[in-house]
């Protein structure tokens, strides 16, 4: 089992295909929301509500940033995720509510406590990272590595022809968590966008049976329909739990060099281009060996 780690998410559906993956499979010490998908506070319930349903309701959730560095959020993607953020499904309202301190100080007492050994992964934008280095500037030295869903680098975008939907809405806070100088693992769109779901893994995840599983399988429609006319067929990307595998090796990348990257925070806002000038130490995982379907359903229907 992978650990200890520390997920910090914009609750919607394929946050919460990681989560349970990183149930499956690390030790989750902790959970901080930030606004993306849904806004911070909708994404710490869903959160919370999610872990309950699996049973791990001693797993601590922390509300974080409700808005970018700069400027306000600007909503959640209602059209992918649901007005909830988890496909508008309502799932039983879990006892817990969020810890009385914010995400990034979460982080923080999370990786002060462990020394070197606290791995981060996250699926939103990287609001809560960036105050938390802001805080603690020794925090790169006391993590030992982050793993980011975010970015396109050699293909297109999703919210704009350029921009990732993480890294576009807030990459002033991009751009300071890649320059942290932690070790950072970039899992963009160029490998996330070519590893999906079908309808069967969907039946898999209800078939299971269990309150999470189900859970899982429901708020996934909404995800099919939203990407059946954008992708011709009725299948979804692995956005996050994929970046979930990446962190704990259930997956082996095929194409990962070391790239000096750039975060383009004004005419390309949301752009992240790899830029000659800058130091190449940022891992980018750009394809994998093998499809990863069949991996991330073995280990999701675990983790549920």
């Amino acid at each position: 089992m992978t650990g200890p780690v520390y997920l910090d998410c914009d609750t919607g559906v394929d946050d919460a295909l990681a989560l349970a993956l990183l149930l499956g499979t690390t030790d989750l010490l902790g959970v901080g929301t930030v606004s993306g998908n849904t806004g911070a506070d909708q994404a710490a319930r869903n959160t919370l509500d999610l872990l309950a349903l699996a049973g791990r309701g001693d797993v601590p959730v922390a509300a974080g940033a409700r808005h970018p560095l700069r400027g306000l959020f600007g909503g959640g993607a209602d059209r992918v995720h649901g007005g909830n953020g988890i496909g508008g499904v309502v799932l039983p309202r879990a006892a817990a509510d969020p810890v009385p301190v914010a995400a990034a100080d979460l982080l923080i007492t999370l990786a002060r406590a462990r020394p070197g050994a606290l791995r981060v992964l996250a699926t939103g934008p990287l609001t809560n990272l960036a105050i938390a280095v802001r805080r603690e500037p020794r925090l790169p030295e006391l993590v030992r590595d982050v793993t980011v869903m975010g970015g396109a680098v050699r293909v297109p975008g999703n919210v704009t022809g350029h921009g990732e939907a993480n890294i576009a809405t807030d990459p002033e806070a991009a751009a300071e968590v890649l320059a942290a100088g932690w070790p950072v693992t970039l899992v963009p769109l160029d490998v996330t966008m070519q590893h999906c779901f079908v309808p069967e893994d969907q039946e898999a995840l209800r078939a299971h049976g269990t309150p999470l599983g189900t859970a899982l399988a429901e708020m996934l429609t909404a995800y099919f329909d939203y990407y059946e006319p954008v992708l011709g067929e009725r299948r979804v990307p692995l956005h996050d739990p994929l970046a979930a595998a990446v962190l704990t090796g259930a997956v082996t990348p095929a194409d990962a060099p070391l790239l000096g990257l750039r975060v383009d925070a004004e005419s390309l806002r949301g752009k992240v281009a790899e830029d000659p000038d800058a130091a190449p130490r940022t891992r980018v995982v750009l394809s994998l060996t093998e499809p990863a379907g069949p991996a991330l359903r073995r280990l999701i229907l675990a983790g549920s």
